[in-house]
């Protein structure tokens, strides 16, 4: 017993760090650019120190990545968080370099975590570093370089993009940690039955940091008397109680998950939806968001083909406030269900659009006089108004031929109704009416 309170209390630090790895042979995932020969590999395993930027969900490696990095090639390795740190920090780091350098002939890899939360003036402040060679910069962040960099940096820089470890990277990840006795857990007469390995698994949802913080906290709640370390799906349930799939409320996921539920309501497939929808709401996402972007929907893909859809989407967005979490929520995902399932139409959303254009080609037409108002006398001996034709009182209250573009203008057709839905007999409407103004036109011009 007293070995074992030994072990337990010889290293403080949390598993997940106890467990980084010391080598390219023991980093379990990313083979896409770690098998032997990629160029990732090549520069860490040669000690070919650059500058890059790793971008990643969290737990896949990057500040490890960045570690290796600096041991092979038998460099200082200073780390900032772009969260706590400042450009004094900044300053602060490049000086330790230089002196490095000056002391030692030593590179050194400045690792900055977190680097989109540093703005455009912090960002700027690595650049004349960088490209001297003070430090080779190694950046790490969750979001897409794309939008959270800046040009300039992004140009000094290699970008490796990390992807989500796969089940079976997160098995051996848990296994290499029950296995050993110096850094992890081997020793400690732990036993993990396969259940629940498999639930850890699962819980980790391809991070290997939490993968190891769970594993720990379930060895922890196996060590008391009664269960005799042995870790059981009723364990892991228990420490993995508040585990939440990926999702960053504004970030890459969250927008990536919004695109495709949308993408998949567009494409009628309500199972998908109903699977983006839930994924979303089991990873935090705001309730109400969700129905913002369903009553655009609404809109935009549906539109005419069944004009019911947008009166379900207000109806649920106002039964959400109504109701609350979590019962709003069924009415939200009955309008996923809904939207995905009809007809689709995107025809007023391209007329508007086109329309939109045409105003801006056109430039300020006026108003033909024969539809302007005329409440006073003075307009109406102006000719405001005269020979409107008021179509209640013509046949199937339509003026045949009468025109409603500014005079001088070609008469356009932005509105293009599908044959899908509603809309199909709009189209054969306007189709009758439009027949109807060309006979109305040929006539007045014989």
């Amino acid at each position: 017993m007293a070995d074992l309170l030994d072990n337990a209390f010889a290293d403080h630090r949390p598993l997940a760090d106890r467990m980084r790895p010391v080598d390219l042979g023991s980093f379990i995932g990313q083979r896409h650019l770690l098998a032997p020969g990629k160029p990732l590999w090549r520069a860490i395993a040669e000690g070919r120190l650059h500058s890059m930027v790793l971008w990643g969900p969290p737990g896949t490696g990057k500040t490890t990545l960045a570690r290796l990095l600096a041991r092979q090639g038998d460099a200082q390795f200073l780390s900032l968080s772009a969260v706590l740190s400042g450009v004094k920090d900044i300053r602060e780091a490049v000086s330790q370099a230089r002196a490095a350098r000056v002391a030692s002939q030593r590179a050194t890899v400045l690792f900055v975590d977190e680097v989109h939360r540093f703005n455009k003036a912090q960002q700027d402040a690595f650049l004349p570093h960088v490209e001297d060679g003070t430090v080779f910069f190694v950046g790490a962040t969750t979001e897409n370089p794309s939008f959270e960099l800046n040009n300039a940096l992004l140009s000094r820089v290699r970008t490796y993009v990390l992807r989500a470890l796969d089940a079976e990277d997160i098995g051996d990840v848990l296994r290499q940690a029950l296995d050993d006795t110096q850094r992890g857990l081997g020793g400690q007469g732990l036993v993990i039955a396969d259940e629940a390995l498999a639930m850890l698994v699962a819980a980790a949802d391809g991070d290997a940091r939490r993968a190891l913080n769970l594993l720990e906290l379930a060895a922890d709640l196996a060590g008391d008397a009664a269960r005799r370390g042995c870790i059981d799906e009723d364990v892991v349930r228990e420490a993995a109680s508040q585990s939440l799939r990926r999702f960053d409320k504004g970030g890459e996921y969250f927008y990536d998950q919004i695109s495709a539920l949308h993408k998949s309501i567009r494409g009628s497939s309500p199972d998908a939806a109903l699977y983006w929808f839930c994924r979303m709401i089991d990873g935090g996402c705001d309730p109400l968001y969700i129905a913002r972007r369903l009553l655009r929907m609404a809109s935009e893909d549906i539109g005419n083909a069944d004009p019911r859809a947008l009166e379900m989407a207000r109806a649920a967005w106002d039964a959400y406030e109504r109701l609350g979490s979590p019962e709003g929520e069924l009415a939200l995902a009955h309008t996923v269900v809904y939207l995905a399932a009809v007809p689709k139409s995107n025809a007023v959303y391209t007329a508007y659009k086109a329309a939109m254009a045409s105003v801006r080609a056109h430039g300020t037409l006026e108003v033909p006089l024969h539809l302007r108002n005329a409440p006073t006398g003075l307009m109406r001996s102006l000719d405001y108004g005269k020979d409107y034709r008021y179509a209640h009182d013509e046949e199937d209250a339509y003026a045949a031929g009468e025109r409603y573009f500014p005079d001088g203008m070609a008469e356009e057709h932005y509105y293009e109704p599908s044959t899908r839905g509603l809309e199909a007999k709009i189209r054969a409407r306007l189709e009758d009416l439009r027949a109807r103004d060309q006979a109305a036109r040929r006539a007045s011009e014989e």
